[in-house]
């Protein structure tokens, strides 16, 4: 019997290699980049073309390398940062490991050309497959230019795993701004597919932020900081009043690179638990100084996590941090001096300011029809005889005057019913649940579910007939995004429009709302569309759902009155009316229960135990 333990050749251990460091199109951009800030380059120039599928391209003016250097570098565990195991712990770069650029060669096709600053001439250099192809002297600038060109051509099965364009595109802007925000000092710019999408100069660490995530953060940050023979905490976070229904902006850096660390997070929900509402999170752009022996960075192959020796004094020092300033900021407000943007807003003298006001038709009720919609169910639901009643025993509970009593009254015995009853038979309990009494017994409606069903059903019709009518806004809005989700709805623009919504470009990852849907009032639209977002991407990770199908769910969710809101007898029948109305009225879009009944039966059962 012939021995089965054989080694792999080195193109298939070069492959398999690849697959540890290289994921994706943003992985690849990851280590390029990184290796250009160790090359003490002053500027980076990104290119993109088909979301990194068909080219990357990092251009920068660093120290260049030279013919045998250039060749050494697509050699596996081949680098300039370490020599010997114990300076795993002294690690100060990005690159250390030597496996990126071989990896990359591995399972692409990769074109290099680089100069140092005192040579004539630089080198070009061919490789396909981890094959050399060429290498020859060239004429090129002072620096290194590296193009990677049909990523994952020689293993298909991998690149059929990459997502859609957009999809890729989001997690290259990630990791450009993951080294942009720990390198404010080096100039960057972003090109994709030909249009200019970041160009960032040379700046303070928060300007770098606000050209980064938006104007609109120019006026959220607090600074923060605290110095220990532990750590050093500077950085930037937000102000309470700006947390959001989303976690967002998030950011932790160590000795100036990216990690995770779920840990150092709850200290800072932690400082900000009493300050927002639950439920919401803070911005944060945190950054961690610690002595590189106190740390181990080498225990994940994309290196964002990481071992902190002392990390439990660091939590502790974390929280304090973030609370210090932002007691700090709510004592004493100060003007930002750092700030491009001058004031040039103009009073005339001879005219008053007249404070702006807003006119509301205290009239209108949200949940009135303006016709009775017709109360039919699929012929599925008819084949349960639970859901079968319940479109008869509704309609008897509407009839029946009696219902809790014929005229309102309040409830005073128990805190929890602590709403009015109203005289059709309904009742709110606990400010979530819709009561009503039907022929077998109690049956309860969880109010947000059955408004999501509504809004999901309602906004699917519209988005399958392509017939979102829109009402024109006497002030359009302006809508702020970052740049991972101004790719995300540039890709959804057509899906708004199906559902109401009039969506226009307005300069870089901003979009003014010239329309929206008819029915949607009084909504902040920028948290709209935020969580819409949100939503959307929360949805593309845990379901199989096409894309207008989780557009149209993330909208409903949002849109959906929620627990908590206490709601008029006229505003449960309506909600109850377009609930029944709908083809699938006992469970929400999301899969949870709508609608459970408690039958006399068990009620007396109860008593009588």
């Amino acid at each position: 019997m012939s021995d089965i333990i054989r080694l792999l050749p080195d193109s298939v251990a070069n492959q398999i290699a690849a697959g540890e460091v290289i994921q994706r199109p943003a992985s690849a951009i990851k280590e390029l980049i990184e290796n250009a800030v160790d090359s003490g380059a002053t500027h980076i120039e990104l290119i993109v073309k088909d979301a990194g599928k068909t080219l990357l391209q990092v251009i920068d003016n660093g120290c260049g390398m030279s013919p045998t250097d250039a060749r050494m570098s697509f050699e596996r565990h081949a680098t300039s940062k370490i020599k010997e195991a114990n300076d795993l712990f002294r690690i100060h770069t990005f690159g250390f490991r030597g496996e990126a650029l071989a990896s990359i060669a591995a399972i692409a096709q990769v074109e290099l050309k680089s100069r140092r600053m005192d040579d004539e001439l630089g080198t070009h250099l061919v490789i396909e497959g981890s094959m050399v192809k060429s290498q020859q002297p060239c004429a090129c600038q002072a620096g290194t230019s590296i193009m990677v060109k049909n990523l994952f051509y020689n293993v298909p099965a991998r690149r059929n795993f990459l997502k859609s364009d957009s999809a890729e595109m989001r997690h290259i802007i990630e990791e450009f701004q993951r080294v942009a925000l720990v390198n404010p000092d080096i100039a960057f710019t972003f090109h994709n597919n030909g249009k200019l999408m970041f160009q960032l100069p040379a700046a303070s660490l928060k300007q770098r932020i606000v050209n980064l995530m938006g104007s609109a953060y120019q006026e959220k940050l607090i600074s923060l900081g605290q110095d220990s023979d532990v750590v050093q905490i500077s950085g930037f976070v937000g102000k309470p009043e700006s947390a959001r229904k989303t976690k967002g902006e998030q950011y932790f850096f160590a000795n100036n690179r990216y990690i995770r660390h779920p840990y150092f997070n709850h200290a800072v929900e932690e400082a900000f638990s009493e300050l927002i509402p639950e439920g919401y999170y803070p911005a944060y752009f945190i950054y961690l100084k610690v002595d590189p022996s106190n740390i181990d960075i080498n225990i994940h192959p994309t290196k964002t996590e990481v071992n902190f020796q002392d990390h439990q004094v660091i939590y502790s020092m974390l929280r304090s941090a973030v609370k210090q300033a932002i007691g700090k900021h709510s004592l004493s407000p100060t003007l930002d001096f750092e700030a491009e943007t001058i004031f040039s807003t103009y009073f005339p003298k001879d005219k008053p300011v007249v404070e702006p006001g807003i006119t509301v038709n205290p009239d209108y009720n949200p949940f009135v029809r303006k016709q009775q919609a017709e109360l039919n169910l699929s012929a599925g639901l008819n084949q349960d005889p639970n859901l079968a009643n319940w479109k008869d025993l509704y309609e008897i509970s509407r009839r029946d005057k009696q219902g809790f009593g014929s005229e309102p009254r309040t409830m005073t015995i128990g805190a929890d019913f602590d709403s009015e009853v109203p005289a059709r038979g309904f009742m709110q309990f606990q400010n979530r649940y819709i009561v009503s009494r039907v022929k077998s017994g109690l049956m309860i409606i969880d109010q947000q579910n059955a408004h999501e069903r509504v809004i999901y059903e309602r906004l699917m019709e519209r988005s399958n007939e392509k017939k979102g009518h829109s009402q024109q806004q006497l002030f359009p809005q302006t809508v702020n995004l970052s740049a991972a989700d101004s790719e995300l709805l540039s890709e959804l623009r057509d899906d708004f429009s199906d559902l109401g919504f009039v969506i226009e470009p307005f300069g870089r990852n901003a979009y003014i709302i010239q329309g929206i849907p008819p029915d949607m009032v009084d909504e902040n639209i920028q948290a709209l569309i935020e969580n819409v977002l949100e939503s959307y991407k929360t949805n593309q990770i845990g379901l199989k759902i096409d894309k207008r199908n989780n557009l149209v769910r993330s909208m409903a969710r949002n849109l959906a009155i929620k627990a908590g809101k206490v709601l008029l007898p006229e505003e449960m029948q309506s909600l109850l009316d377009d609930l029944f109305a709908c083809s699938v009225p006992n469970v929400s879009p999301s899969g949870k229960t709508i609608i459970i009944s408690i039958t006399s039966e068990e009620i007396e059962k109860r008593f009588n135990d």
